[in-house]
């Protein structure tokens, strides 16, 4: 009797991937705009998300979410993550809980973006996206 691990899902070859974001610059533009950049950014992220995973919430959601209960967004992006990591066969960098964050103000969020951010840049480049960073 042989321990073989399970198939794991393998997404189609057009799937999309999302871009590598900044980590640096989604924080610096963040602060200068007192966080009108995260608006952007969890529509951004919560888009490709969406087009990488149907399951997800989306682009659109994201926003809103963002704009009218941000602690929520920090819960269910660090959610959609770990559930991107384990359905590609791999221990999540993050997982749920680290929504929790957001008790810590100001210092809370900077660590939860930069984990989450680190989380999907590496998650987007092992699945071929451009390694070089972007702003938006």
């Amino acid at each position: 009797m042989t321990d073989t691990p399970p198939p794991q899902p393998q997404q189609p070859a057009d799937t999309p991937v999302g871009k590598v974001r900044s980590i640096g610059w989604t924080i610096f533009l963040s602060i200068i705009t007192f966080s009108v950049w995260t608006w952007l950014w969890s529509f951004w992220n919560g888009d490709e998300l969406k087009a990488y995973r149907p399951a997800g919430l989306g682009g659109l959601a994201y926003l809103l979410i963002t704009i009218l209960i941000h602690p929520v967004t920090m819960f269910l992006m660090a959610s959609e993550v770990e559930q991107l990591y384990r359905e590609d066969g791999r221990e999540p960098e993050i997982t749920t809980l680290w929504g929790l964050w957001f008790l810590l103000p100001i210092i809370g969020n900077i660590v939860w973006y930069v984990r989450i951010q680190r989380a999907i840049n590496e998650f987007w480049i092992a699945h071929g996206a451009d390694p070089n960073p972007s702003i938006a």
